[in-house]
């Protein structure tokens, strides 16, 4: 109903951020011991409900009071744990990646973000460095080895699949190596499906 309500531009997380409407939430300490809060992400202020949530509500601050969105004011502890319990609860899930070897097919990013579930860093950099959070745009995406890679096991399947057609204009084109170039954009193909 809300994202309804809102203008296209209005949904842009950059915009929400700048404006004052999503504020990070942060890491803090309780009786001595970290609580990872940030794993939460952004979180709508008092400022967003007043701006958007008033398009459905008469009353919205009546019905979102700072005590709802600011959880950790209503109690401490039961909050600490909450987030505790859901850190646990990501390194568990991480963890079974790394069981399974499945980490290793995942793209850099999310490699980048298993490794910090499991293990609290990656390459020795935590979640918030410079170069983990460069990992996350489409432009290093797209310059990463995993993602030739894709690009080149989709190049494979199509020679594959015009040669058994025998259809030469087509076998021609997805042979050269300018298709590769073609096929930018496109999820590609996993590797792993052409070794099975």
């Amino acid at each position: 109903e809300l994202w309804c309500r809102m203008r296209v531009w209005e949904r842009e997380a950059q915009f929400l951020i700048g404006n004052g409407y999503l504020e990070k939430v942060e890491d803090m300490v309780v009786d001595g011991h970290t609580v990872l809060a940030s794993r939460l992400g952004y979180r709508i202020t008092a400022l967003f409900v007043d701006r958007f949530l008033g398009r459905i509500f008469e009353m919205p601050s009546a019905v979102f009071p700072e005590d709802l969105l600011k959880p950790e004011k209503q109690d401490l502890a039961a909050y600490a744990a909450g987030v505790n319990a859901i850190v646990e609860a990501q390194r568990t899930v991480a963890l079974n990646y790394f069981a399974d070897g499945s980490v290793n097919t995942a793209c850099p990013p999310i490699k980048a973000l298993l490794h910090i579930m499991a293990h609290g860093e990656f390459e020795g950099m935590g979640l918030n460095h410079a170069n983990v959070r460069a990992l996350f745009t489409r432009e290093a995406l797209l310059a990463s080895d995993w993602y030739r890679a894709r690009l080149e096991a989709k190049q494979r399947q199509d020679v594959a699949l015009w040669t058994r057609l025998h259809a030469d204009a087509q076998l021609a084109r997805v042979s050269r190596p300018e298709y590769l170039l073609e096929l930018v954009g496109t999820i590609g193909l996993d590797p792993a499906v052409l070794q099975a």
